[in-house]
């Protein structure tokens, strides 16, 4: 589809010109002769993009209609491109229009293929804004219906990984089936697990968590199953075991990959069957136990060691739900970071930009203690980059060392970023505008 651009000028001449290199361009162009006839256009038909005069009544000089028709425009549309159309003797007038809102100025006459470029840029990243916008809310739909209509147990995200996750986590939840979430420490897997339970039929039942892997092989089978008194040495009485204590609610089994072999059998078994005896004991006993389980390792390859039993493997993995590290969904940085510290503190922009460019081995984990950590170091509760702890080397053209931004330094944002103009402009901490007059000077043509 065509690209859209009314020219507001009380000349005819000016808009003819523009008209015939937009055509030749394969642009629509439209023309209005006044500001008052350019904002009902505006009001009846779309534009990507408009080009105004700033005089239009004869004699007149000053630019203060250009002004006032800037700010009408502004005020109706705030994303809309306007490109300023501009004597020399105009120019401080555009610079601060620029400042103000405005995407860009020419000078008449103008250089058609200069003028171009920018047109061509403007054009680009607006329709990147609108993509984005779209996507933006989307997924904010996304999240406040998963809000709306699951328990998510406070969790605080803001990723499209974390959203994913959670219409599969929340879509399943219901049914009466095994759960296995895999992912590294202190990612959150006991969260998710959490939400299946909130979720699920049987979430008024018990909900019972177990660290296998923090087991010894020796207690394993008495944690799960129980034991009767006297079956060996140091129990008096009768315990009872997980699967018991979870009997028509759920039982979370983290680490499974920790698993002995031994105790694979016996869980595969009460998996199957439902029915397990407790050590010593002689009567078989019977439950409804919903199995969700949760490890870090790599099952696939322990199976082909033979460490794993492929049968339990797909007993448990009916359903997988792939939890990702915490650096692949930055996103979900900042929202996690502000809650563990609460409402009282508030982050430096340069602590967080620290926060998004520290790895984070531990995940959510690490960023927990490192925000209780800051919390409790911060003066005038303003946590800035020194009592965070962390070792980052910032990219140079957001350290607060540089001052004068570079050639070297807008390719590098611009390829940091794919290119979406906007987002470079943020890593360089410039405005949008600002970034275009930098792109002319460097005579950098397009993204």
């Amino acid at each position: 589809m065509k690209a859209r651009i009314l020219v507001i000028d009380d000349n005819p001449d000016i808009a003819h010109a523009l008209k015939v290199l937009f055509m030749i361009n394969n642009i629509d162009c439209e023309h209005q002769l006044t500001p008052e006839l350019g904002l009902k256009a505006l009001s009846e038909h779309h534009y990507d993009l408009v080009m105004q005069d700033m005089n239009f009544t004869k004699d007149t000089t000053s630019g203060e209609e250009g002004i006032e028709l800037f700010n009408k425009i502004r005020q109706q549309f705030d994303d809309l491109p306007i490109i300023l159309m501009t004597a020399w003797t105009h120019l401080e007038t555009a610079v601060d229009l620029v400042k103000s809102g405005a995407s860009d100025y020419i000078g008449k006459p103008w250089d058609d293929d200069k003028l171009l470029v920018t047109i061509n840029n403007l054009l680009e990243l607006s329709e990147l804004q609108q993509a984005q916008r779209s996507s933006i809310i989307k997924h904010n739909k996304q999240r406040q219906d998963l809000a709306d209509n699951f328990d998510l147990c406070g969790l605080r995200f803001q990723s499209d990984a974390m959203v994913n996750l959670l219409k599969i986590t929340t879509q399943v939840a219901h049914a009466n089936v095994s759960v296995l979430i895999t992912g590294p420490n202190g990612a959150g897997k006991e969260k998710i697990a959490e939400i299946v339970q909130a979720n699920s039929h049987c979430k008024t039942g018990p909900f019972i968590k177990v660290n296998v892997g923090a087991l010894s092989q020796e207690l394993m089978a008495a944690e799960l199953f129980g034991a009767e008194a006297g079956s060996y040495t140091g129990i008096t009485k009768r315990r009872i075991g997980r699967f018991e204590l979870a009997d028509k609610g759920t039982l979370f089994l983290d680490e499974i990959g920790n698993l002995s072999l031994d105790g694979q059998a016996k869980l595969l078994r009460v998996i199957e069957t439902g029915e397990f005896e407790r050590i010593g004991g002689s009567e078989t006993l019977k439950v409804n136990v919903r199995i969700i389980s949760a490890t870090n390792a790599d099952i696939k390859s322990a199976i082909a060691k033979g460490e794993f039993r492929e049968d339990l493997y797909y007993r448990l993995n009916v359903i997988e739900l792939p939890l990702l590290p915490l650096n692949q969904r930055k996103s979900d940085i900042l929202p996690l970071a502000e809650f563990f510290l609460g409402k009282d503190f508030q982050l430096t922009e340069l602590a967080v930009q620290v926060l998004k460019h520290y790895s984070w081995p531990g995940n959510i984990r690490e960023l927990k203690n490192v925000m209780q950590r800051a919390s409790l170091l911060a003066n005038d509760k303003l946590i800035d980059e020194s009592v965070l702890g962390l070792t980052v080397e910032l990219p140079e053209i957001i350290s607060p060392k540089n001052e004068d931004i570079t050639l070297q330094d807008i390719k590098s944002a611009i390829n940091q970023t794919g290119g979406v103009i906007s987002e470079a402009a943020k890593l360089l901490g410039l405005s949008r505008s600002a970034l275009y007059r930098r792109m002319k000077k460097f005579e950098i043509e397009g993204s």
